[in-house]
């Protein structure tokens, strides 16, 4: 697997939470900053944890052929569009993720029917028309077939109103509820307000929590993913304390203290990297047991592990695909494999990395499914949006549209993982949970 998680830098957030304030309005079931939440709770059916056979045989999965693609024969594109290169970088690693996925698929998967894959890369630094400006760079190369995304959020609107639904859009998670708005789109892991809402079946399901303390800062890029998930825990009959925060404060007890954190059953941290290690010194010093606290993985970083004296918070996290390092999860094996192969075993486990490698495996699939006779872009997102699964570590079931309003979503499924120390985790949900159903 190559080093220990530990003692990887990983640079962004991971998927399941990225850019929480991505989530837009319509989650309802919360108060504002702070406060108990009063949304009444239907009742909430068993949901089941989704699990199946782990995709391990990458050659099968894209219809490939044993060997090298033919360097005679003209390559096929797919282009690639992330938020690169400006102010803020929400994924820096998925392009590596892509790079791995198209040497693989050239030097030992036959490429896309004999015919090597290519990327047509196009960077969002800053502004919102740049988007507009890589859809045109796209729509104007014949050869491109389709696009796969890294992590975007500003821009994507640009990209697709341009785009028009011309070429298909495959994405692992998506930042904003526009992607999910697009029947031109495929987003393979989930978006970020459909990935949260997880967190009530798991509360209610495995932790059979009654109550659940949730402290946030608040920050625009957090406020609105809080939200999310006291809502979602709010519709599982889970009663939320919500309390804020200012992102200057260092000291939080006073906050875990207001929303009750000493006697929930479920304590919600919701921060960014660079408060984690404030956040578990408090919930230290009021005495949490760890093992009910429930967070994105945004603390899984080397960083943190080095200032609390070189290993993680002993929390339980939550990831919308496999988790890298879970050796006990079979699906991992090749995925390591074919990074530590290619030179990049200290960027498997960015979660970044590990979706665009997905989005464009799957892209490949696809591609080979359709022939390259047919390879049409219509073809291609008739393929791309029908697809069930199961995913290269990501969930055993997808459906794309199955949610009204929302076509391009085709998955909204989420794991658990409980963090027991000097780099081992364990499966703490029994495979993918989804939201609550109401009934």
């Amino acid at each position: 697997m190559g080093a220990s998680p530990i003692n990887r830098r990983v640079t962004s957030t991971v998927a399941v939470v990225a850019f929480m304030g991505a989530v837009g309005a319509g989650c309802g079931g919360s108060t504002g900053s702070s406060g108990a939440t009063h949304t009444p709770a239907q009742p909430v059916q068993t949901q089941v944890a989704l699990t199946a056979k782990p995709v391990t045989d990458y050659l099968s999965y894209v219809h490939g052929k044993n060997g090298k693609a033919d360097p005679a024969l003209t390559p096929l594109t797919l282009g690639y569009v992330a938020q690169q290169g400006g102010a803020v970088e929400p994924g820096p690693l998925a392009g590596a993720g892509a790079d791995v996925a198209v040497k693989y698929i050239n030097e030992q998967l036959g490429g896309i029917g004999g015919h090597p894959l290519r990327l047509s890369t196009c960077y969002i630094r800053n502004a919102e028309e740049e988007g507009a400006r890589c859809a045109q760079q796209f729509l104007s190369d014949h050869a491109v077939k389709g696009v796969v995304t890294g992590a975007v959020a500003v821009g994507i609107q640009s990209f697709y109103a341009t785009l028009a639904g011309q070429l298909p859009v495959v994405s692992g998670i998506a930042l904003t509820n526009v992607d999910r708005a697009q029947d031109n789109a495929a987003i393979l892991y989930g978006d970020t307000q459909a990935v949260l809402a997880p967190f009530a079946t798991y509360a209610a399901q495995v932790l059979h929590a009654r109550t659940a303390a949730l402290i946030f800062q608040e920050t625009p890029d957090l406020t609105a993913g809080a939200a999310s998930i006291a809502a979602s825990l709010t519709s599982a009959g889970v009663k939320v304390k919500k309390v804020a925060y200012a992102a200057t404060t260092t000291d939080l007890v006073g906050p875990l203290t207001a929303a009750g954190a000493a006697s929930a059953d479920m304590v919600v941290p919701v921060t960014n990297p660079g408060g984690c290690v404030n956040m578990v010194n408090s919930l230290r010093q009021v005495g949490i047991d760890e093992k009910k606290v429930v967070a994105s993985p945004v603390c899984l970083t080397g960083d943190v592990a080095k200032a609390l004296g070189g290993d993680f918070p002993r929390w339980t996290y939550a990831i919308a695909s496999s988790l890298p390092a879970d050796t006990t999860d079979k699906a991992t094996v090749p995925y390591n494999a074919v990074f530590k192969q290619y030179g990049a075993a200290d960027k498997a486990i960015d979660p970044w990395a590990e979706v665009a490698f997905g989005e464009v495996m799957t892209a490949a699939r696809a591609m080979n499914t359709v022939g390259v006779d047919q390879l049409t872009p219509s073809a291609l997102r008739t393929q791309l949006t029908s697809f069930a699964g199961p995913m290269i570590m990501g969930a055993p079931q997808l459906k794309c549209g199955k949610m009204p309003g929302a076509p391009g979503l085709c998955s909204d499924a989420a794991q658990f993982f409980r963090y027991l120390g000097k780099g081992r985790f364990e499966n703490a949900s029994g495979g993918f949970l989804r939201p609550p159903r109401q009934g």
